[in-house]
């Protein structure tokens, strides 16, 4: 960092003549922002100056005035305080520098500024700087003002060396300074009445990274970052002018006539641009005090300790596979040394999509990299949408990974119409958030609701979506239903979903006000609400989408009692809109020609039959696509098809399954039936939706071989996946998922009983669920499994020995037997 510049110096004014001078200087339409600033700092070192030199008259060597902090730095608002030190070789007598002080100080008091002052040596500089962290930090803004220039040369020349010599030992102090700060004021970009100086993302973090900078250890990202300070500076100003007060915090009672002062148009108008700025500010300290971690962990290994973990670590973790291309480092997800961005438009949202399931940041460089190469299609292929979903249905650690993206300016590429929506101030008190801020948390209270829904995709998108239409005018719902639409499409739904989507976005309101406005007694009132939401699917999303937006919104927007009124509501809707179950599409599908021969294959052998080929993308994926089976959309589960007939004998559901986690094959959609050919025994046949998690797929024959070893015993398929996930936790920092719920639908099918299993998706789980309905000794007639972003919501269709549906009791018992296995 280099030393500020000196102002050039004004013409000292007579005692009198400052505060005319000050006053014409704050008052005419002369200049404003950096350059009055520094008038200003240059008009009171001129003044300073005159006070020092007559003090000292005649010529008295061995002081220094010097200004420190935000004076040093030239960057006097209209009421900042002076911040000053007086700086002598220790010749003088007491008297006479308490004589001399006198004279500095009280000229500045009458005027009725504030001053932080002190009366040092160099070498009690020095002392007080070790001593608090507060003293140091001025120091390296310090600036000479008048006296000995030799005096403060050599104090600059000393706190920086200093500073760099103590960083790793004063960084951390500073971060933590910067933590309790956040925790009293809060984070700037989402306060209505922020204080521009202390709150997260203000003046002070500005302070912390120019701080960080003159360490020599990590620097901030500059991209924007010195435009944010001035526009906070800048409104401190206008602030200062408008109250005549020394304030930072700018009130809701102000912002009108500092909107005013600015040029802004009005009060919502400078919340934004104060908003814009601190999030530059947060996001670029963010980042910085990441690589001050990385930086100051490695130089805590002496070298001949890293030497020997080196040797001993080498290729063995240091990189960690996270997703295709993605892996992580030193805490961070970044690139794989293979990805090719330029070749591969999802790689951005598939890394967004780890870092957030894997509760690591996405480095900035990756984002960057990613950025700049070819852009997604429109519409989105599958695999885009399915990141997105996942990435949404993160939980918490999504927030990190979406700011980052927000602050690259990636959003804004993937969704245009978020640009209206970003920084939008939210004026009802109610309201924690600012507009683009609450949709991403409602998405995060969205996740932890999606085992209460058959479509958690759809969720998670409607809850990022459903207040896009507040930066347009009119009824944001109203607006937002359109925008869906269009971005609905644009990530590639087909028609039936992107119609659930928009409803869900028209609708997001009516629940809550309908249950705390309406007689819910009124058979109009349930009605009105039936032939809006139109569907039991519908409404299902719509219920899970009201709590998340009401957990979003603030403490004050869900209650006990808000929550009991619209269960009610729901309740009664569903009541309205039930009938008698539609025949299950799935009980009456017909195997292809594919699927019989293989049967009869396997049938012949006696043991399994496999192809493996790739499927191309925008086919149908089978039943149950849309919000309310069927719709007729087309879901595209990502990957490749992987077709397995065999005999039928227990265990064959997991063992398969088995087989495909250890392999890495994610199962992103299956289908197992029950086929009988001419001649022989009744044959399973499972249809997968796989892709492999990492590299390229394993060959047909290999998988055979495996599920062969897994089907006779010799293959410890439980083993092998439990040893993987004990590694896999040891290094894994997730956040909590939601834990997985399974119950009996009801009424699904007059020929079996339907066990519905939501849980997150991991390694093996649909081993584990096989394995426990194994034990439950029931026959899996049909099971249909789908993979929605990282949410596994599988229909497993089962009977007693003899074929026949469960008894309620049996079937609940079962129930639970599964969800226990899956705790």
């Amino acid at each position: 960092m280099t030393e500020s510049a000196e102002h050039t110096a004004a013409p000292a004014p007579a005692d009198g003549g400052y505060p005319a001078a000050r006053l014409r200087l704050l008052q005419d339409a002369g200049p404003t922002g950096p350059d009055r600033r520094a008038a200003l700092a240059g008009l009171t070192d001129a003044w300073l100056a005159a006070l020092l030199a007559r003090a000292t008259a005649p010529a008295a060597p061995g002081t220094a005035l010097v200004a420190v902090g935000g004076y040093g730095r030239g960057e006097l608002s209209p009421r900042s305080d002076l911040d000053l030190l007086l700086l002598h070789d220790g010749r003088a007598s007491a008297a006479d520098l308490a004589a001399l002080a006198d004279r500095l100080w009280y000229p500045v008091w009458d005027l009725g500024l504030d001053l932080d002052h002190s009366v040092r040596t160099p070498a009690e500089v020095r002392r007080a700087a070790r001593d608090d962290l507060k003293v140091q930090l001025g120091l390296l803004d310090a600036r000479h003002i008048a006296g000995d220039p030799d005096l403060t040369a050599a104090i600059r020349t000393t706190a920086y060396a200093d500073w760099r010599e103590g960083a790793p030992k004063r960084l951390p102090e500073l971060r933590e300074l910067c933590r309790e700060r956040t925790a009293r004021q809060g984070e700037l970009q989402y306060l209505l009445e922020p204080d521009l100086k202390e709150a997260h993302g203000g003046l002070r973090d500005a302070t912390a990274l120019r701080a960080i900078a003159a360490s020599w250890l990590a620097d901030a990202p500059r991209d924007g970052l010195e435009t944010a300070r001035t526009r906070l500076l800048d409104t401190r100003d206008a602030l200062h002018l408008t109250t005549g007060r020394a304030t930072d915090r700018l009130s809701l009672q102000e912002q009108d006539q500092v909107a005013g002062a600015l040029g802004l148009l009005d009060a919502d108008a400078l919340l934004r641009r104060t908003y814009e700025s601190a999030r530059t500010i947060a996001y670029a300290a963010d980042v910085t005090w990441r690589e001050v971690g990385r930086v100051l962990r490695a130089r805590s290994v002496k070298p001949a300790l890293r030497g020997l973990l080196a040797g001993r670590t080498a290729g063995r973790g240091e990189r960690s596979p996270l997703a295709d291309g993605v892996v992580e480092l030193d805490g961070e997800a970044v690139l794989a040394r293979t990805a090719r961005p330029e070749r591969d438009p999802v790689l951005l949202l598939r890394a967004a999509a780890a870092a957030a399931q894997g509760g690591v940041p996405l480095a900035t460089h990756a984002i960057r990299r990613c950025a700049a190469a070819a852009p997604l299609p429109v519409p989105w292929p599958a695999e885009a949408r399915e990141q997105l979903v996942t990435l949404l249905g993160a939980g918490a650690p999504t927030v990190p990974v979406w700011e980052a993206l927000e602050a690259e300016g990636v959003i804004a590429r993937w969704l245009p119409d978020w640009e209206r929506v970003r920084c939008r101030p939210q004026r009802n008190p109610v309201h924690t958030w600012t507009v683009d801020r609450h949709l991403v948390e409602t998405a995060v209270r969205a996740a932890a609701l999606t085992r209460r829904v058959h479509r958690p995709d759809l969720l998670l998108v409607a809850a990022l979506l459903h207040d896009i239409g507040k930066g347009w005018p009119g009824d944001h719902a109203v607006a937002g239903e359109t925008i869906a639409r269009d971005v609905a499409a644009r990530l590639g739904f087909g028609p039936g979903d992107t119609a659930v989507i928009a409803a869900l976005v028209r609708h997001h309101l009516l629940l809550v006000e309908t249950a705390t406005r309406r007689d819910l007694d009124d058979p109009d009132t349930v009605g009105a609400v039936a032939d809006a939401v139109g569907s039991p699917g519908t409404l299902e999303l719509l219920h899970a989408l009201t709590e998340a937006d009401a957990l979003a919104t603030g403490p004050a927007a869900w209650s006990s009692w808000r929550a009991g009124l619209v269960a009610t509501l729901v309740q009664r809707v569903a009541d309205r809109l039930a009938g008698e179950p539609a025949p299950d599409p799935r009980d009456t599908d017909l195997p292809t020609a594919e699927q019989e021969r293989l049967a009869f294959e396997a049938a012949r052998t006696g043991g399994p039959v496999l192809t493996l080929r790739p499927r191309p993308e925008g086919g149908p994926s089978g039943p149950g696509s849309g919000a309310d089976a069927p719709t007729g959309d087309a879901r595209e589960p990502v990957g490749v098809e992987l077709l397995i007939a065999l005999p039928d004998r227990p265990g064959v559901l997991p063992a398969a399954a088995g087989v495909l986690a250890l392999h890495r094959l994610t199962v992103r959609a299956a289908d197992l039936r029950t086929l009988d050919p001419l001649d022989g025994g009744p044959v399973l046949l499972l249809s997968w939706r796989v892709a492999a998690e990492y590299g390229s797929l394993p060959e047909a024959a290999r998988l055979r071989v495996d599920l062969v070893r897994a089907l006779d015993g010799s293959l410890d398929v439980p083993g092998r996946l439990a040893e993987r996930e004990r590694a896999y936790a040891r290094r894994s920092r997730t956040a909590p998922a939601p834990p997985p719920r399974v119950t009996v639908a009801a009424g699904s099918s007059r020929t079996a009983t339907v066990i519905e299993v939501r849980a997150q998706d991991a390694h093996g789980l649909l081993h584990r669920i096989g394995r426990a309905l194994d034990a439950a000794q029931v026959r899996v007639r049909s099971a249909h499994i789908s993979t929605l972003g990282a949410n596994a919501v599988d229909a497993f269709y089962v009977t007693d020995p003899d074929g026949a549906p469960l008894p309620g009791a049996a079937a609940r018992e079962v129930a639970a037997a599964v969800e226990s296995a899956l705790q």
